[in-house]
C-alpha cells in the first residue's frame, strides 16, 4: 500500500511540473472555498477530537500544549488567509535566478523547480493540511500528508473538502494524498525512491524518531530552544514587553521563549521589572542563584512564592511549552553568547539592547536561523515573514533553514541550450569560455 501511494505520488508530481501557475492557483481558490463552506462541519469534528483529548490531559498523557495545538478554532482565520495569501505569491516554478554565455549561442540558465514528492507526517495541528497542501500544489510539488490519531476526525473531514474540492480542478489526480492508517508511516519512510523529503510537524519524539527510522531527507526541528537576552543598557519598559510576548503569546509554539538570560549589571533594576511583568502574567520563574537572589530583595516572597523556584541544569535544556521560563545570569555579552548556543536548539534568539555594535556581535555570533535585535522570538514564522504560509521552521544547514515557504520546497536544475555545441571545442588550445553575465536575461523559462 505505501509503494503504491508514493508511487501515485511520483507519478502525479510529473504531470503536476506542467501544470500552469493559473490552474494551480484556481485549485487554491477551490479548496479555501470549500474549506470556509464547510466550517461548521470541520469544527464539529475538531471538537470531537477536542473532547477525546481533554480526559487524556486530565490523565497525563497528553501535553496542555498539544491540546492548545488541537484547536482549530484559534487557527481557523488565518489557515484560510494563509491560503489566500500563498495563491498572491509569484509563481515559483522556472523563475530565472542566473544567466550566463558560455559562447556566442551557448546559454547557461538556473532555474527554480520543485522537490517533487513531500511526506508530511504531523500530530494535532489539523490546520497543517490546509497549509502544506497550498504551498505544495503553488511550488508544484506532490505531497502526501498523515495525520496523528489526535487529530483523526479534523483530518478525515478536512480530507474530505479539500479532495472533493481537487477534483473539480485541473490539479492531477494523486498529487494530494491524504493517509489515514497508522500503520503506513514506517512504511513509507522507507520509499526512498519516489520520496523526496519528509517533513515532520509534531513532538521531538516523533521528529527524532523520523530521523532515525529513514533515508530521505528530513526538513525540520526537534526542538524550540529559544532564549532573549537583556544586556545592561537595554530599555526596561521594551524588554517587559518583548519577553512577556515571547513567552506567553503562545507558550505551545515553537518559537516561544524558554531560556532568560539576563546581564548581572541589571539584577537590581531592569531584570526585578521584568520578572514582575512574568510572574503578573502567570508565568513560572526557575532562576540561577544570582537571579533567584534578586528577586528575593525585590519582589514580594508571599505573593509569588508558588511561581519562583532554583533552576536545574536540566532547565537550561529543556522546551516548557508552557508559562516556564529559566532565567540565567551571565557577566557578559560574550558570556551570554556562549551560554544560548551552548543550550539553543538554533531555532531562534534575540537581543535586548539600545547598542547597535552590541547587536551585531550577538547576530553575527549566534548559531541560529533566526536573530532578533529589540523583537519578540514569536515573530519566527512563515506568515509574519509574508511567506504566506509555512510548512514548519528548519533548523537544518543545508538547502532550507528558518520558516520555509515556497522557496524552501524549490530546488533548482540548469539548462544549456547551444547550436550544437561540443566541449572538445574548448580543449586546451581551442575556443575560451565567455562566462559573460547576461543582464537582461529571461526571468522565467
Amino acid at each position: 500500500m505505501a509503494e503504491q501511494i508514493a508511487q501515485t505520488a511520483r507519478a502525479a508530481s510529473k504531470v503536476l511540473q506542467a501544470v500552469s501557475g493559473a490552474d494551480r492557483d484556481a485549485a487554491l481558490i477551490a479548496i479555501h472555498d470549500a474549506l470556509k463552506l464547510q466550517k461548521t462541519a470541520i469544527l464539529a469534528a475538531n471538537q470531537k477530537d477536542l473532547d477525546a483529548a481533554k480526559p487524556q490531559v486530565d490523565a497525563g498523557t497528553m501535553s496542555g500544549a498539544m491540546l492548545k495545538r488541537l484547536d482549530l478554532t484559534r487557527s481557523w482565520d488565518s489557515m484560510l488567509q494563509g491560503i489566500l495569501d500563498v495563491r498572491n505569491l509569484e509563481d515559483p516554478v522556472g523563475k530565472v535566478s542566473l544567466s550566463t554565455k558560455l559562447d556566442e549561442g551557448l546559454e547557461l540558465h538556473r532555474l527554480a523547480c520543485p522537490v517533487g514528492v513531500l511526506l508530511v507526517i504531523f500530530e494535532a495541528r489539523p490546520e497543517v493540511i490546509a497549509n502544506i497542501t497550498a504551498l505544495a500544489l503553488k511550488s508544484g510539488n506532490a505531497c502526501i500528508l498523515k495525520g496523528g490519531k489526535e487529530s483523526s476526525h479534523s483530518f478525515a473531514e478536512i480530507a474530505r473538502v479539500v479532495s472533493g474540492a481537487l477534483a473539480q480542478t485541473n490539479i492531477p489526480s494523486g498529487a494530494v494524498q491524504l493517509v489515514q492508517t497508522r500503520d503506513e508511516i514506517s512504511a513509507l519512510l522507507k520509499q526512498d525512491r519516489d520520496i523526496d523529503m519528509v517533513i515532520p510537524r509534531g513532538s521531538n519524539a516523533l521528529v527524532r524518531n523520523i530521523k532515525e527510522n529513514t533515508k530521505i531527507p528530513v526538513l525540520g526541528h526537534a526542538d524550540g530552544l529559544c532564549s532573549v537576552y537583556i544586556h545592561e543598557d537595554a530599555d526596561v519598559d521594551m524588554a517587559c514587553r518583548v519577553v512577556v510576548d515571547a513567552k506567553t503569546h503562545y507558550p505551545a509554539a515553537c518559537n516561544a521563549a524558554e531560556t532568560l538570560v539576563v546581564h548581572e549589571n541589571i539584577l537590581t533594576t531592569t531584570f526585578p521589572k521584568v520578572a514582575k511583568a512574568l510572574l503578573d502574567a502567570k508565568v513560572s520563574l526557575r532562576c540561577d542563584a544570582p537571579s533567584l537572589a534578586a528577586l528575593k530583595d525585590s519582589i514580594p516572597a508571599s505573593e509569588y512564592v508558588s511561581q519562583i523556584s532554583a533552576s536545574t541544569l536540566e532547565d537550561y535544556d529543556t522546551e516548557f511549552l508552557e508559562l516556564i521560563i529559566a532565567v540565567k545570569t551571565v557577566p557578559s555579552l560574550p558570556a551570554a553568547i556562549q551560554h544560548i548556543n551552548a543550550h539553543n536548539s538554533g531555532h531562534t534568539d534575540a537581543i535586548l539592547t539600545s547598542s547597535s555594535t552590541a547587536a551585531q556581535q550577538f547576530m553575527s555570533a549566534i548559531d541560529a536561523a533566526g536573530v532578533y535585535w529589540n523583537a519578540s522570538t514569536r515573530f519566527a514564522d512563515g506568515f509574519r515573514y509574508g511567506f504566506g504560509a509555512e510548512v514548519g521552521i528548519s533548523t537544518n544547514k543545508v538547502h532550507a533553514r528558518g520558516p520555509v515557504g515556497l522557496e524552501g520546497l524549490m530546488i533548482y536544475k540548469y539548462q544549456v541550450r547551444g547550436m550544437g555545441h561540443v566541449a572538445g571545442d574548448f580543449d586546451v588550445g581551442g575556443k575560451r569560455y565567455l562566462h559573460e553575465k547576461i543582464e537582461d536575461g529571461p526571468s522565467r523559462l
